[in-house]
């Protein structure tokens, strides 16, 4: 087993980062999809009140991974050739965009916010005297849609892999599942 990436698969590495962020991006989507579904329960305040840390967590992984990308960039499988190749790349390319920007604003919210930011109880913006319109507002209002239509891509995500798997049979899962 490879902890690198190699021309034929994903490396350990690529493979945890990878599947431990869908599986916290899942968590961020149940919790949100359970507020709007049941408003103010028990059991959305505990998904909410995850939120932020699991997001603080997340961006981390997000910029390790991006960082692990770029050093694997020689190593790893090749995306195809063509139209669909460039598709992927593209599709692969607007995922890792919205990955980082859906946090970025929410950390421009709570830097402009007069809430102490402090995910985890580690202290990392305090809580301003008078809010940042310029940061809250736009950072507001982009941050949960630019989270819906990361979950659409995600969907899309999905369905691309269970049409290599079951249409054209190209083993594009067992690169990333580990499976050879």
């Amino acid at each position: 087993m490879h902890w690198r990436d190699t021309h034929t698969g994903y490396g350990l590495v690529t493979r945890a980062l990878h599947w431990g962020m869908a599986a916290l991006i899942l968590w961020q989507f149940v919790g949100m999809g359970l507020r709007l579904l049941l408003g103010r329960t028990p059991l959305v305040s505990f998904f909410v009140g995850t939120h932020a840390p699991v997001g603080t967590l997340l961006f981390a992984l997000i910029l390790l991974r991006g960082v692990w990308a770029l050093a694997n960039r020689g190593r790893r499988p090749s995306h195809g050739a063509g139209l669909v190749g460039m598709a992927a790349q593209a599709g692969h390319g607007l995922l890792y965009l919205m990955m980082l920007a859906i946090p970025s604003l929410a950390l421009l919210r709570a830097w402009g916010g007069t809430r102490p930011f402090a995910p985890f109880g580690i202290p990392v913006f305090p809580g301003r005297e008078a809010e940042l319109g310029w940061a809250t507002t736009p950072a507001s209002l982009l941050h949960g849609e630019l989270a819906w239509i990361l979950g659409v891509l995600v969907l899309g995500h999905v369905a691309m892999v269970v049409l290599h798997e079951r249409v054209w049979r190209d083993g594009t899962l067992a690169r990333m599942a580990g499976r050879r």
